[in-house]
Order: structure tokens, then sequence, then C-alpha cells
């Protein structure tokens, strides 16, 4: 029924000005602004942030970037103010960087603004 529909993503956040400047300067990402809320591109993908007044943060990851080079990623992300998560679960563990690695792919977490949680991740175990 939806095989040839367009599909997008959506979320909130609690400060729209502050999303778009996260997203567009520190993350890099083609922004534009509607009546709505914002519209991130990503490689042809879009991805809808919109306003609401009780935004509460997701619990779970958001808004996944995989790359080639996570050590790169996560260096250029912390040089732009980005700070990483750390866990230290019997079965979640985080190096010095904020990086997952073993089971899966390599991964690390981070937060925008209004607290939703994002991740940079890499197919390649490093």
């Amino acid at each position: 029924m939806f095989e040839d529909a367009k599909a997008f993503s959506g979320f909130s956040v609690d400060d729209l000005q502050k999303a778009k400047q996260f997203y567009s300067q520190t993350l890099g990402l083609k922004v534009s602004e509607n009546p709505e809320g914002l519209e991130v591109k990503i490689n042809g993908t879009k991805v809808f942030i919109y306003p609401k007044p009780n935004h509460e943060p997701a619990t779970f990851t958001i808004l996944n970037f995989e790359v080639d080079d996570i050590e790169k990623a996560v260096d250029q992300l912390k040089k732009r103010g980005v700070r990483f998560e750390s866990y230290n679960d019997p079965n979640l563990k985080t190096d010095q960087k904020g990086i997952h690695r073993g089971e899966g792919p390599t991964i690390a977490w981070f937060k925008d603004p209004a607290g939703n949680i994002l991740s940079v991740l890499s197919e390649v175990n490093t």
C-alpha cells in the first residue's frame, strides 16, 4: 500500500531556534524553516522537527548518522561542542571517547539541545 509513498520522520523539540542552530551549524545539515517547524535534509531524505510546548526528550535514539570513520566523526563533533554519552552498564559500555564497540555496529550517542538522543555509527567494527 505504501511501497511507493514518500515517507519522512519527525520529532519534537522545546526550542525551535536552538534546534535550528544545532542541526545547521553544529551538525552542518541543510535546514529550512516553515510555519510548522524545521525541515532538515540529510542526503536527500527529509526529517521534520516541530516545536512542542510540553516536549519530553525521547528515551531512545531518534536519528542515526552512519559514517565511514567513527573516530573522525566523534573528534569533529567534539570540536564543535558535542558531548557524548557515557555508559557503564553490564550490557552497554562506552570507552573514554564515548564509543561503544563490540556487538553490532560501533556507535556513539549524543543529545540535541532538546535532549533527544542521536548517534553516529559505523557498521565496520573499529
